[in-house]
C-alpha cells in the first residue's frame, strides 16, 4: 500500500465514478464548441467575406473570454460551491449557443463565442477540480482527466458535425452546427442538480455531516472514508476527531479565505510558490507547444501539405479527432500505473519528433506546391503522431496534476489562474497563427513550436515532481524540499491558522 492511500483504495467507487462521469459531461460541449468551429470557420468566411485576421480572432476569442470565466470560476466555485458552478458553466454555453446559431453577422456572431468563452473558463476549471475531490488517491489520475476525454469527444464530434452539415446550404449548414450545443446544455444544467456537492467543500464550510455522508458514498469503505475525512480536517485546521454536524468558521478563518489572492500570489511559502510555479508552468506549456493550431486549423495544414477539396480537408480533421479520442482513452489506463511524471515526459519527447518531421514534410510539400504524394501523406501521418503523442501524456496530466497539487483553500484559486494562463496561451496560438504562417511560413511555424517543447521538456524535468498515490492533502509537503522537510508541518499550519 503506498503511503498516504489509506485502506480500500485500489478499487475505483462506482458512485465517484458516475459524479465525475456527469461532471465531465460540460467538457463535451466545451470540445464540440472547440472542435466544430474548425470546419465552421470555412463557411463563415464564405458567407460574410471576412478576413484571415478576423478568422483569427472568431476563432481565438473564445479563449481570450474564457480568461474571464476562469479568474472568476475559483472564487464562484468557492463560494457557491462546484456543484452550482457547473450548472452557471451549462447556462453560458446555452446562452452562447444560441446566438451563435442565429448569428445574423459577424458581430453577433463574436458576442455568441463570448458568452461561450466564458463559459469554457468555468467548466476548464471547475469539471477536474470536482472530479479530483470525490476521488481517492489511487484512482484520481484516471477521475480527473475524464474531463479531457469528454473534450475529445466533443472535438470528435465537432468535427463529424462539420462533415455532416458541409452539404447543407451555406446560409443553414454553419449555423445548425454551431446552435446544435445549446441542446445537451438544457439537459446538463437539470442533471447536474441530482449530482452531490464535493465532501471537501462542504468541510470546508462547515458542513460535516453532509460531507461526511458524501464521503461515505464515494468511498470503498468505512475505514476509507474516515482516513480520508480526518486529513480533509487536518489540512483545514480542524479538530480531525470533530463529529459535530456543523461547525461554526470562525470569523478569522473567513477573514483568511477572504485573503487567498495575497497569500497564495504575494505571501506564498516555500511549497506554494513551487506549486505555483507547477501549476502554471504547465498550462503555459500545454497551449504554447502548437495544439491549438492543429485541432483549429488543421484544414489549413492539409491544404498546404496538398488536400485542396474542402471536404476531404474536413474528412482528414476527423482523423485529428479520432486519434485525439483514441489516446486520451490510452492515457486513463496509464496515468495512475505510469505515473504523471514519466507519461508527460514521454508525450513531450514524441510531440519534439512529430513537430520537427512535421515542419520538415510541409517545407518539402510547399515547395513542390503540394504536388509530392509522399510529402502529403508524411504530413498527415506526422500531424496524427503530434496529435497522439500530446494526448496520450501533455493534454491529461496538466489537469490533473494542477487539479492535485493545491492545497484545499487555494485549489479553486490556484486552478483558476492556471486555467486562465492555458486559455491566454491557447488564444495566442490560435489569434496568431494564421498571421505567423504569413510571416515565417507553415513549417517555420512548427519548426518553433519543436523548440519550444525542447523548453518544457526541460521544465517538466525539473519542476515536476511525481504525484501519483499521494493524497490531496500530502501535496504541499510533496514540494517541500528536504532541507525544508523539518519545517514542513510548521509552514502547512502557517497556511491554515
Amino acid at each position: 500500500m503506498e503511503k498516504g492511500e489509506g485502506p480500500s483504495l485500489k478499487k475505483i467507487n462506482k458512485y465517484a465514478c458516475a459524479c465525475s462521469i456527469v461532471a465531465s459531461m460540460i467538457s463535451i460541449i466545451f470540445g464540440y464548441d472547440t472542435g466544430v468551429m474548425s470546419g465552421a470557420m470555412i463557411f463563415v468566411k464564405k458567407e460574410f467575406h471576412i478576413s484571415d485576421v478576423k478568422t483569427e480572432v472568431l476563432a481565438g476569442i473564445l479563449n481570450l473570454c474564457a480568461l474571464i470565466g476562469s479568474l472568476s470560476a475559483g472564487r464562484t466555485s468557492d463560494y457557491v460551491g462546484r456543484r452550482y458552478t457547473i450548472v452557471i458553466a451549462s447556462i453560458l454555453f446555452f446562452l452562447g449557443s444560441v446566438v451563435m446559431g442565429y448569428g445574423p453577422n459577424y458581430t453577433i456572431l463574436l458576442l455568441g463565442r463570448c458568452i461561450a468563452g466564458v463559459g469554457v473558463g468555468f467548466a476548464l476549471m471547475i469539471a477536474p477540480v470536482y472530479s479530483a475531490e470525490v476521488s481517492s488517491p489511487s484512482t484520481r489520475g484516471f477521475l480527473s482527466s475524464l474531463p479531457e476525454i469528454g473534450i475529445s469527444t466533443g472535438i470528435l464530434l465537432g468535427y463529424l458535425s462539420n462533415y455532416v452539415f458541409a452539404g447543407l446550404p451555406l446560409r443553414f449548414g454553419w449555423r445548425i452546427m454551431l446552435g446544435l450545443a445549446a441542446i445537451p446544455s438544457v439537459f446538463l444544467a437539470i442533471g447536474i442538480l441530482k449530482m452531490p456537492e464535493s465532501p471537501r467543500w462542504l468541510i470546508m464550510k462547515g458542513r460535516l455531516r453532509e460531507g461526511k455522508e458524501i464521503m461515505h458514498k464515494v468511498s470503498n469503505s468505512p475505514e476509507e472514508a474516515e482516513f480520508r475525512l480526518r486529513e480533509v480536517k487536518r489540512n483545514l485546521g480542524m479538530d480531525e476527531n470533530c463529529d459535530d454536524d456543523v461547525v461554526k468558521i470562525s470569523d478569522s478563518v473567513k477573514k483568511q479565505d477572504e485573503g487567498v489572492w495575497k497569500e497564495l500570489l504575494l505571501k506564498p511559502t516555500k511549497s506554494l510558490q513551487r506549486i505555483l510555479l507547477a501549476g502554471i508552468g504547465i498550462h503555459f506549456f500545454e497551449h504554447a507547444t502548437g495544439i491549438e493550431a492543429v485541432i483549429l486549423y488543421s484544414h489549413r495544414i492539409f491544404a498546404k501539405a496538398g488536400v485542396h477539396d474542402h471536404k476531404h480537408q474536413i474528412l482528414a480533421t476527423c482523423g485529428v479527432g479520432l486519434t485525439k479520442f483514441s489516446f486520451i482513452v490510452l492515457s486513463t489506463i496509464l496515468i495512475d500505473r505510469v505515473g504523471r511524471r514519466k507519461l508527460v515526459l514521454t508525450s513531450v519527447s514524441g510531440m519534439i519528433l512529430a513537430l520537427t518531421g512535421l515542419g520538415t514534410f510541409l517545407f518539402l510539400a510547399e515547395q513542390s506546391g503540394g504536388k509530392l504524394i509522399w510529402t502529403l501523406v508524411l504530413s498527415i501521418i506526422t500531424t496524427y503522431s503530434y496529435v497522439a503523442f500530446f494526448n496520450v501524456g501533455l493534454a491529461p496530466v496538466t489537469w490533473v496534476y494542477t487539479a492535485e497539487i493545491f492545497p484545499l483553500r487555494y485549489r479553486g484559486l490556484g486552478v483558476g489562474i492556471g486555467v486562465a494562463v492555458n486559455r491566454l496561451m491557447n488564444a495566442t496560438v490560435s489569434m496568431t497563427f494564421l498571421s505567423m504562417m504569413s510571416a515565417m511560413t507553415i513549417a517555420g511555424v512548427f519548426f518553433m513550436f519543436a523548440g519550444i517543447s525542447v523548453i518544457a521538456l526541460i521544465f517538466f524535468y525539473f519542476f515536476l515532481p511525481e504525484t501519483k498515490g499521494k493524497s490531496l492533502e500530502e501535496m504541499e509537503a510533496l514540494f517541500t524540499k528536504s532541507k525544508d522537510s523539518k519545517n514542513v508541518r510548521k509552514e502547512v499550519e502557517i497556511g491554515n491558522h
